[in-house]
C-alpha cells in the first residue's frame, strides 16, 4: 500500500551490510529484514544517510532497496532518492515504486538557503519524480545544512498532496513538533505523519509531544519499538526506565558521520543481525578503544535489558 499520514511506530533505517572486500551482503539484508519484521517494525527505511546510498552505483542501489521491497512481504518500505539532479531522483524513484516500495524519502541539497528556495525545490522534486509518488521530507540540518522551519515546513506539506510524512531530525526539535501539532490543531496545515531521527536521542520525548514514533537505526531497533508501544499504552515511566538504560550507548552512537555507523553496524554484528561490520570504503573502524567503550557500555546496558545481557 502507498505511504499515507497515518503511518505510525518504527520504521528502522536499515544500514547495507557489506562483506570485508565491499561487496553487498544480500544475506545479511535478508537477516535484517526478517528481524524487523520479528520485533515488531511498522516499516522500514532504505537506501538514507547511514544506508551509505552515497557509495553505491545506481544499478547496485536499485538492487538493494528491490532486496528488502520483496523480503519484507508488504511491510512498508521507504526509498532514500536523495540525489544532485532530478533526472537521478525520478529514475531511482520511480524504478523502486515499480518495485514495490510505499514511498520515497528526499533530503534537501545543501546549498538551499532562502525559504523559497527550499519550497521551490519540493514542488520540482515532486513534479520531477511524479505527483503520485508519496514522499517523506528529511529534515537534517546537521548534515544537509539546510534550516527548516516549521512554517517552511508547513508550505511544503500544503504545496505538495504527496508530502505525506516528516522525517523530523532537527535538534532542538520538540518545540518544532508542538508547533507543527498546533498548525494541525489550528486546521493550517493537513495531518501529516511525524517519525523521528537522531539515532532516537529525543525519542521519549519526542512521542509525547506529538510525533508518531522513529525513523532512525540505533542498534537495537526492537528497543525503539517497545519505547514507542509502552507510550502508547499510557506506560510512561516504564517507557523512560527503559530508554534511560539504553541512553549511554545512544549517545555514543551518535557521534557523527563514519563513526556513529561504525559503532552502529559494531553492535549489529555482535548482535548477529548483520555479518560483518564493514563499511565500504571511504569509511571508519572501530579502534581497540572504543570497542572496549562499547562494550563497557553494552554491560551497562544489561542491568536492565536482557537483550544485551547476551551479549556481555
Amino acid at each position: 500500500m502507498p505511504l499515507d499520514h497515518t503511518a505510525k511506530g518504527v520504521y528502522p533505517i536499515a544500514p547495507t551490510p557489506f562483506h570485508a572486500d565491499g561487496r553487498v551482503d544480500f544475506a545479511s539484508i535478508d537477516g535484517l529484514t526478517d528481524f524487523y519484521r520479528s520485533v515488531g517494525a511498522t516499516g522500514l527505511t532504505v537506501l538514507g544517510v547511514m544506508g551509505e546510498a552515497p557509495k553505491l552505483d545506481a544499478a547496485e542501489s536499485l538492487e538493494i532497496a528491490t532486496r528488502f521491497i520483496r523480503r519484507a512481504e508488504g511491510l512498508p518500505v521507504i526509498v532514500g532518492v536523495s540525489a544532485p539532479g532530478f533526472a537521478a531522483m525520478r529514475a531511482m524513484a520511480r524504478s523502486a515504486m515499480e518495485a514495490g516500495a510505499a514511498g520515497v524519502m528526499i533530503a534537501p541539497p545543501n546549498t538551499l538557503r532562502t525559504d523559497d528556495q527550499i519550497v521551490t525545490y519540493y514542488r520540482q522534486a515532486s513534479e520531477a519524480i511524479g505527483e503520485d509518488v508519496p514522499f517523506v521530507i528529511q529534515d537534517f540540518p546537521q548534515t544537509f545544512s539546510v534550516i527548516m522551519t516549521p512554517g517552511v515546513i508547513r508550505r511544503i506539506v500544503m504545496d505538495n498532496p504527496a508530502c505525506v510524512m516528516l522525517k523530523h531530525e532537527d535538534w532542538p526539535g520538540l518545540e518544532k513538533i508542538s508547533t507543527l501539532r498546533g498548525f494541525q490543531a489550528d486546521g493550517s496545515m493537513r495531518p501529516i505523519s511525524i517519525l523521528c531521527g537522531n539515532g532516537g536521542l529525543f525519542l521519549d520525548f519526542e512521542v509525547e509531544r506529538g510525533a508518531d514514533g522513529a525513523m532512525t537505526g540505533y542498534a537495537f531497533p526492537d528497543l525503539l519499538c517497545d519505547v514507542v508501544r509502552l507510550q502508547a499504552e499510557g506506560q510512561r515511566d516504564a517507557a523512560h526506565d527503559l530508554f534511560d538504560a539504553h541512553l549511554p550507548l545512544i549517545r555514543y552512537e551518535q557521534q557523527q558521520g563514519p563513526t556513529g555507523l561504525a559503532v552502529r553496524k559494531y553492535v549489529m554484528a555482535r548482535r548477529g543481525l548483520i555479518a560483518s561490520d564493514a563499511q565500504r570504503k571511504p569509511g571508519a573502524a572501530l579502534s581497540a578503544k572504543a570497542k572496549a567503550e562499547v562494550e563497557y557500555l553494552l554491560a551497562r546496558v544489561a542491568r536492565r535489558d536482557p537483550r544485551a545481557a547476551k551479549l556481555v
